[in-house]
């Protein structure tokens, strides 16, 4: 599947932005057999007084950019085409959770893939006792990692309700999980909490996902919207596999990935500071369109 992707991030400040820093990871990335980059252009205005494009320890494009005049608004446009294959059916080959630790002591290697990264705690996902209990009441003694991987997604799907008011970007998951409701940030750090507590190496993964409007509805601009989902491992034979538990489903051809990290904060799509007074306000849209 082709598609075109266009996305604007802005941000309005009630008195001007007199210098600032940020880091972007807001690019597509090319997946080997499961993704590919076409084009990616990263617009930004007013023109930054520096722009670095560099690769983090995972292997994401970040963009770091400094202003050092003032200013009262800043947008980012991202316009890209990615082609995303679709994926093979999972063949479940993988091992018990309480197996996968024999399988994770044999690893040696400190490669950003390795998961050994994903399964210890993480500076947004703390081990949460009442979430590791979850955990283990989802899951019985003959599930596979996969089927584990499977049962928890659809668990929390059940019991968490969606909620973009209900939570802020850095909400405790250990508080959105006591209320059940959030945004898909909030799924996707619970859910790895979840899966790392009962042995399976979980991360998280940001990126675009093509959303269809109501049949006999006109699709909408900007209706489409950044997303969030979870990357856990399986074993040596099955690999990693990703899950979308906000949508309960395996992850497919309209999930389109920017990033690959521990948690949000290891990827968040605009971090860094500036030196203004008062307040901002900001506003995003993205448009996920097929080609052809």
């Amino acid at each position: 599947m082709l598609y075109d992707i266009q996305l604007r991030i802005a941000y309005h400040y009630d008195s001007l932005a007199e210098a600032g820093r940020q880091t972007l990871c807001l690019l597509p990335t090319d997946v080997p057999g499961v993704q590919r980059v076409l084009r990616a252009e990263l617009d930004i205005r007013p023109a930054p007084d520096e722009r670095v494009e560099r690769r983090d320890f995972f292997g994401n494009l970040l963009v770091d950019l400094a202003y050092r005049s003032a200013h009262a608004d800043v947008v980012f446009d991202l316009q890209a085409r990615v082609e995303r294959e679709p994926l093979p059916p999972e063949l479940d080959m993988s091992p018990r959770p309480a197996e996968l630790g024999d399988e994770l002591a044999g690893i040696r290697s400190l490669a950003p893939d390795t998961p050994v990264h994903f399964i210890g705690v993480s500076p947004l996902v703390p081990l949460v006792p009442e979430i590791a209990a979850y955990a283990q009441a989802c899951v019985s003694a003959p599930m596979s990692a996969l089927d584990a991987v499977r049962a928890v997604g659809a668990a929390l799907h059940a019991d968490l309700r969606y909620d973009s008011e209900a939570t802020e970007v850095d909400t405790p998951i250990g508080e959105a999980f006591a209320q059940r409701h959030g945004v898909c940030q909030d799924f996707s750090h619970i859910m790895i909490a979840a899966l790392r507590a009962i042995g399976i190496p979980a991360g998280y993964v940001s990126g675009f996902l093509r959303t269809e409007p109501p049949p006999g509805q006109p699709r909408l601009e900007g209706a489409d919207a950044m997303h969030a989902w979870v990357r856990a491992w399986c074993g040596f034979e099955t690999g990693w596999v990703e899950y979308d538990p906000t949508n309960d489903l395996m992850v497919g051809v309209d999930h389109i990935a920017i990033a690959y990290g521990r948690d949000y904060a290891d990827i968040a799509p605009v971090r860094g500071s500036f030196r203004s007074s008062g307040s901002h306000s900001s506003e995003q849209a993205v448009d996920v369109l097929p080609v052809g």
